[in-house]
């Protein structure tokens, strides 16, 4: 689990490592690109629901490619409440292997797909959404953590 141990830099300034959060469930996701249209539908559902996440014990963490300061300006554009991690050299981005083969426009690029993992109180990865969409996945996940 080296993964444990990759530094990001959050929008809150301050360096984290997933081991950081040994002892706590993680909610880790990982989504393209801030101020998106699906990218900011997720990011303000997990706002959104993350008393009920944090009723369950799980501390929420996003990740994608954007800059610190991108970041920074789309927490405060959409009034967001959770951790966003920058990580621009994709680091954890290849570690979790959600950085894919991509088309839009009839061009073909590497990007990140729209996934989310769960780890438990050790890191360790207990399960897995891979290429999600963003619409109603925060709700479809609150339920099936809650039962």
């Amino acid at each position: 689990m080296e993964y444990l141990n990759i530094e990001l830099m959050g929008n809150d300034n301050k360096t984290h490592k997933l081991s950081d959060f040994k002892g706590q469930k993680v909610i880790l996701y990982f989504y393209p690109k801030d101020n998106t249209t699906g990218c900011t539908l997720e990011a303000k559902d997990f706002s959104y629901y993350q008393e009920a996440f944090s009723a369950l014990d799980y501390k929420i963490i996003g990740v994608s490619k954007d800059s610190v300061r991108s970041h920074v300006n789309f927490t405060n554009k959409h009034d967001l409440s959770i951790l966003l991690l920058s990580d621009k050299e994709q680091a954890l981005i290849k570690a979790f292997d959600v950085l894919k083969e991509k088309q839009m426009y009839g061009k073909t690029y590497m990007g990140v797909v729209r996934s989310t993992f769960i780890l438990d109180t050790d890191g360790k990865v207990v399960k897995s959404y891979v290429n999600v969409k963003a619409k109603h996945h925060v709700e479809t996940l609150l339920k099936s953590l809650k039962a």
